[in-house]
């Protein structure tokens, strides 16, 4: 059974293993503060060109969304985020759990626009009973976003724009972040990111690590005792060196960017031979997710010989699949499914 369904299907890259058994028998400091994460953390400020920043790991997505949004909030403070965002739509409520209502607004492709955030918050002020609403408290994007769009150099400066204007933090979930910087013609690096952005994260499950997430910080001490937040909201590692280890193989000699780059040549090789086959795709996606509509009883057919996630309908005779590549994604199980198709 070939499997598309996601991108974090497979366990770790083997020098990320290799590495962790080198290393098992050694004692080190808990919670991070092992030779192995500063280590790491060092090596990911430096490929941010962001020397007053600062690193902490987190094991999953949800939780690193629940957690930074907790400690970056008032009580009485929401969050921006589109309507398809992540935190709206498949975290399971975390995001209210912890307090903070998720304020959805409307996107194009997944991405929210600097002009809507601002007629947002105009909106917002010009209601005269604002003083008894959940008061907008920060700003969430996705870089590649649900549907692995890409936001531009451009856009992201215009929403920092923005958000400084309504003293608005503006935090960018990276879940993918690795395929969303090997993308084809993007003009978004870790650099820029880190230039516009208040704190992102370093996705690392679904790029290549067994777990965890690189949350950088742009400026130390902007979420105030980060790390006790961490520790209260039982997102904090005892064997943090588990977290660093893998972070640190990542950032050793362009491993993140490269097995991102795999991904990325073989969705692009899928997405070419689709489009020559007569395919059409939901919007255009430049990353390692790719959105094809398939007609229902081939979707039914297809579905015996491989795996994939159905996205959406698209009328009555036709769904919106998702074919994802990853870093582990062989090459001939590419030419396989385009052989089905």
């Amino acid at each position: 059974m070939l499997n598309f369904e996601c991108d974090y299907l497979e366990g770790a890259h083997p020098l990320i293993l290799q590495k962790l058994m080198e290393t098992n028998m050694e004692k080190t400091s808990g919670y991070g503060q092992d030779p192995y994460t500063k280590s790491a953390a060092q090596k990911i400020l430096a490929a941010c060109e962001c020397p007053d920043g600062e690193v902490q790991f987190l094991v999953g997505g949800t939780q690193t969304n629940a957690t930074v949004i907790r400690a970056m909030l008032r009580p009485y403070e929401g969050v921006i985020a589109a309507d398809t965002g992540h935190i709206s739509t498949h975290e399971a409520g975390a995001i209210e759990a912890g307090g903070h209502k998720v304020l959805t607004i409307p996107q194009v492709d997944g991405k929210l626009s600097a002009s809507n955030i601002r007629t947002y918050m105009e909106q917002f002020f010009a209601d005269g009973s604002h003083t008894h609403m959940v008061q907008p408290g920060m700003v969430y994007v996705s870089h590649p976003t649900e549907y692995g769009t890409l936001y531009s150099k451009a856009e992201l400066e215009a929403i920092k724009d923005v958000c400084r204007t309504y003293d608005l933090p503006l935090f960018l979930d990276g879940a993918r972040l690795g395929y969303g910087l090997a993308a084809v013609d993007t003009d978004v690096t870790l650099p820029v990111i880190a230039a516009n952005c208040d704190v992102f994260y370093i996705g690392g499950t679904k790029v290549g690590a067994m777990f965890g997430e690189a949350v950088v910080v742009t400026k130390a001490n902007t979420i105030k005792h980060f790390f006790t937040t961490i520790k209260q909201s039982g997102a904090l590692l005892a064997k943090g060196r588990m977290l660093g280890i893998q972070f640190d193989v990542l950032f050793t000699n362009g491993l993140y960017q490269d097995i991102s780059a795999h991904a990325i040549r073989l969705a692009e090789k899928l997405k070419a031979s689709l489009r020559e086959k007569g395919y059409a795709f939901l919007f255009e996606s430049p990353t390692n997710q790719q959105f094809v509509i398939l007609e229902n009883k081939q979707m039914a057919q297809l579905a015996k010989k491989a795996q994939f996630s159905v996205w959406e309908p698209y009328d009555a005779t036709h769904t919106v699949v998702r074919f994802a590549t990853s870093w582990a994604t062989a090459e001939e199980d590419v030419d396989a499914l385009l052989a089905l198709l």
